[in-house]
C-alpha cells in the first residue's frame, strides 16, 4: 500500500495538525527575578545636531519670501505684546461687570443659613439671559472666595450630569471632593473612610467630607436649572431639604428666562421648600459695547478694526447672542490676520531703520492706495521734490513713514475721541432712541458721523439745554474736548452761575419758553406769528455761551471726523478686511463644496489650456459628474448619465480607456454625491436618480 492510501485509510490526509511546527523554548541561564524592573534605555543625543538651533518663527516670511527673519519675528512680537495688553483691558472689564452682581450673591451665601429663610433651603435666583458665559465666571470666583476664606466651595452641576437620582448624588459628591481635594484625594477618601463601606451615592459621605472639612457652606450652583428635569429637580431638593439640618446646602440657580416661567415649572410643594432671592446679570450686549470702546477708544491704541470689520462682529454677536468671550476671540483672530498676512505690520513695532531698508518692503509702501492719493495730494500743494523723493529714495522714505504713521494715528485717536464727545452729547440731548459707541463708530469709520443727522439733531437740541445741564455736560467733555476755547466757555459758565444762584436754571434764546405766540386779526383773519421773548441780561449772555460751545462742537467734528481711509499708511493701522472673519465665523459650507466640484481648478494646481474646457477627464471624478448632474432635469436616468461620464474619458482618450476603471470612477462619485445629499434614489423610476439640490438655492 502506497504512502497516500495509507493516510487515506487512517485519515490523516485532513488532519491538519501533523503540519503544525514544533517550537524549541531554551530559558535564558543567568535569568532575572520575577520582582526586577527592566533596565531603562538611555536616551543619547546626536552631537552632530548640538548646535543646531530650531527654528520657532510663528509667522511666516512675506513679501514673496524675501521678508527677513528680524521682521518676521517683530511682527511676532508686537502681535503677542497688543494682544496681551487688549486682553488685560478685556478681563478688567469682565471682573468690573461681574463685581456687583459678585458682591450681592456672596453677601447672600454668607448671611444665609436655613434659620434666616425659616427652615427652607436658601436659593439665589441669578437671571442670567443670553450672557451665559457669565455665571461661569461668577461661580468661579465665588468658587475662589469661599475656598480662600475657607468657609467653603461651590459645585457645579450640568443637566448632563443629572440623567436619574442615584447618578446626579454621586457626581454631586464627586464635585465636592475633588473640587479641595483633587481626584487622588476623592479616592483616598473614600478607602480611608471608617466604619461600613458606603455607596458612592450616600449623602452620608458628603455629611462626612463637611464635619472633616469644617465648611459651612455648600453652593450647589445648576448653571441650565430649566433644562432639568422637573421631577428630579423636586426629588432633589426634597432631598436636600431632610439633609438641611447636617449639610449646610445652599442652591443656586441659573435662570435664563425669567423667574415666573421657571417657577411655573416647578409644583406648588417644591417651590416651598426654597426662600431667597433674586439677581439678575448684566447683558452681554452691554459687556461687548463696553469691550469694543476700549479696544478702540483707547489714547495707547495702535491698531483699530474699520468699518467692515466693525459690522461683522456686532452682526454676528447680535445674530448669534454671542457672549463677550466669544467676541474677544473674534477681535483676537482679526489682530491675529493683521500681523499675520500683512508685512506693513511691522511698522507697529517701531522698528529700526536697518530692519525697515528692505527693497520689497519700500516698494510695497509705493504700492498702496494711501500712497498714490498722499503723493496726488502733494502734487496739488506744489511739493514735487518731495514726491519725487519718496519714489525714487528708499533711505527718504524709510526716514518719513515713521513721521507720517505717528501722525495718522493721531488722527485716528482724534477720531475716537470725537466718537466719545457725540456720544456723551448724546447722552443729554437724545431722548428717544439711544445711540451707542458701536453705532457712532461704524459712522466715523466709514466718513459719515460729521454730515449724519445725528450730529445735527443733537447740535439742535444742545441748543436749548438750561444752565444746570449744560454745567454738567461740560464736566463729563473734560479731558476729552482738550481746547482753550473750552476752558474758557465752562470758566465763563460758572462765573454767570455764581451771579444768579438763586434764579434757578437759565434757559437760553433757543428754548421752547424763550418764544412768544402773538395774535393779530387783519381784515377779520386771525394771524398767529411767533416771536423772541424779551430776554433778561443773564439769558442773552447764556446764549452767548451756547452759541460759543456749538460753534466750537461743529468745528471741531468737522476738523476731526475724517474718512479714516482717506489716511496714509492707514493700511498699516486699520485692519477693515471682512472676508477673513466672516468666512471663518460664519462659514458658508455649502457655497465651498458646489464651488469645488463646479471649478475645481480654483483649487487644484493645472495647466492653463486644461482650465479652459469646463469638463475635462483630468478633472476629479466627483467634480466631472457633477457637472453633468447640472445639466439634467429633475430625474437624471442613470444610463444617460453613465454614457456622459463614459463620454468625457472616451473624447480625451486617444488609445481607448479602460471600461472597468471609468466605472469604478463612475460608482466612486456616485456614491459621493449621495453622500453630499446632492441626489436620492428615485420613487418613480428604479433606474433614476431624482435631484435632491439645486446649486446657488
Amino acid at each position: 500500500m502506497d504512502a497516500d492510501r495509507l493516510n487515506d485509510a487512517l485519515g490523516l490526509a485532513n488532519d491538519k495538525s501533523q503540519n503544525l511546527g514544533a517550537y524549541i523554548y531554551q530559558p535564558p541561564k543567568c535569568g532575572k527575578s520575577a520582582g526586577e524592573r527592566p533596565l531603562k534605555r538611555r536616551k543619547f543625543s546626536s552631537t552632530a545636531g548640538k548646535d543646531e538651533k530650531v527654528d520657532l518663527q510663528s509667522f511666516v516670511p512675506l513679501l514673496s519670501g524675501d521678508e527677513t527673519p528680524e521682521s518676521t519675528q517683530l511682527r511676532y512680537d508686537a502681535y503677542q505684546e497688543l494682544w496681551l495688553n487688549q486682553e488685560h483691558k478685556i478681563q478688567n472689564i469682565l471682573d468690573d461687570v461681574d463685581a456687583g452682581v459678585l458682591t450681592d450673591v456672596s453677601s447672600f451665601v454668607t448671611e444665609s443659613s436655613p434659620q434666616t429663610c425659616d427652615g427652607c433651603i436658601p436659593t439665589a435666583l441669578v437671571t442670567v439671559g443670553s450672557n451665559v458665559s457669565s455665571l461661569s465666571r461668577l461661580l468661579s470666583r465665588l468658587n475662589g472666595q469661599l475656598i480662600s476664606t475657607k468657609e467653603g466651595s461651590v459645585v457645579v452641576l450640568e443637566s448632563g450630569d443629572a440623567p436619574n437620582l442615584k447618578t446626579t448624588l454621586k457626581n454631586i459628591i464627586r464635585a465636592a471632593v475633588t473640587n479641595t481635594d483633587g481626584n487622588d484625594g476623592y479616592q483616598k477618601f473614600l478607602t480611608d473612610r471608617a466604619g461600613p463601606r458606603l455607596l458612592g451615592y450616600d449623602l452620608d459621605l458628603l455629611h462626612d467630607y463637611v464635619q472633616r472639612k469644617g465648611t459651612n457652606k455648600l453652593v450647589l450652583a445648576l448653571r441650565d436649572s430649566e433644562a432639568f428635569d422637573p421631577g428630579l429637580l423636586t426629588d432633589l431638593l426634597s432631598l436636600f431639604k431632610s439633609w438641611l439640618d447636617r449639610i449646610p446646602f445652599i442652591v443656586l440657580l441659573g435662570i435664563s428666562t425669567s423667574v415666573e416661567l421657571f417657577e411655573g415649572r416647578l409644583p406648588r410643594s417644591c417651590v416651598a421648600l426654597l426662600q431667597g432671592k433674586h439677581f439678575e446679570v448684566q447683558e452681554a450686549g452691554n459687556c461687548v459695547d463696553r469691550i469694543y470702546e476700549s479696544l478702540q477708544t483707547n489714547p495707547e491704541t495702535s491698531l483699530w478694526l474699520g468699518r467692515n470689520v466693525t459690522s461683522t462682529l456686532f452682526e454676528n454677536t447680535n445674530d448669534y447672542f454671542q457672549s463677550p468671550e466669544a467676541f474677544s476671540r473674534m477681535v483676537k483672530y482679526a489682530y491675529m490676520s493683521h500681523f499675520f498676512a500683512n508685512p506693513l505690520a511691522v511698522l507697529l513695532a517701531n522698528p529700526d531703520s536697518t530692519i525697515l531698508a528692505q527693497n520689497k518692503l519700500c516698494e510695497a509702501v509705493r504700492n498702496l492706495p494711501s500712497f498714490r492719493m498722499f503723493c496726488e495730494d502733494l502734487v496739488e500743494e506744489g511739493s514735487i521734490k518731495q514726491v519725487r523723493d519718496m519714489l525714487e529714495d528708499d533711505e527718504y522714505l524709510i526716514q518719513e513713514t515713521p513721521k507720517y504713521l505717528d501722525a495718522n494715528q493721531q488722527r485716528m485717536r482724534n477720531i475716537f475721541q470725537a466718537v466719545r464727545i457725540v456720544h456723551i452729547c448724546l447722552q443729554y440731548t437724545q431722548h428717544a432712541r439711544k445711540t451707542n459707541v458701536s453705532d457712532l463708530s461704524i459712522r466715523a469709520l466709514s466718513g459719515e458721523l460729521s454730515d449724519s443727522t445725528i450730529v445735527d439733531e443733537m447740535v439742535a437740541t444742545a441748543k436749548t439745554l438750561d444752565s444746570d445741564k449744560l454745567d454738567e455736560l461740560l464736566v463729563r467733555l473734560q479731558g476729552i474736548l482738550i481746547s482753550p476755547e473750552a476752558e474758557a466757555i465752562q470758566e465763563d459758565l460758572r462765573t454767570l452761575l455764581e451771579t444768579c444762584s438763586d434764579s434757578g436754571p437759565l434757559r437760553s434764546g433757543y428754548n421752547i419758553n424763550s418764544t412768544v405766540t402773538k395774535t393779530t386779526v387783519v381784515q377779520q383773519r386771525i394771524r398767529l406769528s411767533k416771536g423772541q421773548a424779551d430776554l433778561s441780561e443773564q439769558a442773552v449772555e447764556y446764549t452767548n455761551i451756547v452759541d460759543r460751545l456749538v460753534a466750537l462742537l461743529q468745528v471741531h467734528l468737522t476738523e476731526t471726523l475724517i474718512d479714516p481711509q482717506d489716511l496714509f499708511l492707514h493700511e498699516a493701522f486699520l485692519f477693515d478686511l471682512r472676508n477673513p472673519i466672516k468666512e471663518t465665523f460664519a462659514p458658508r459650507p455649502r457655497f465651498a463644496i458646489e464651488r469645488a466640484l463646479a471649478t475645481p481648478f480654483d483649487y487644484l494646481l493645472s495647466s492653463s489650456d486644461v482650465t479652459m474646457t469646463k469638463v475635462s477627464a483630468k478633472q476629479p471624478a466627483t467634480a466631472i459628474l457633477y457637472q453633468l448632474y447640472l445639466d439634467s432635469g429633475a430625474l437624471v436616468n442613470i444610463h444617460d448619465l453613465w454614457q456622459a461620464f463614459y463620454g468625457v474619458f472616451e473624447t480625451e482618450e486617444a488609445d481607448g480607456c479602460d471600461d472597468r476603471a471609468v466605472m469604478s470612477l463612475f460608482y466612486g462619485a456616485l456614491s459621493e454625491l449621495k453622500a453630499f445629499g446632492v441626489i436620492k434614489n428615485s420613487r418613480k423610476k428604479t433606474d433614476h436618480l431624482a435631484k435632491s439640490a439645486w446649486m446657488g438655492l
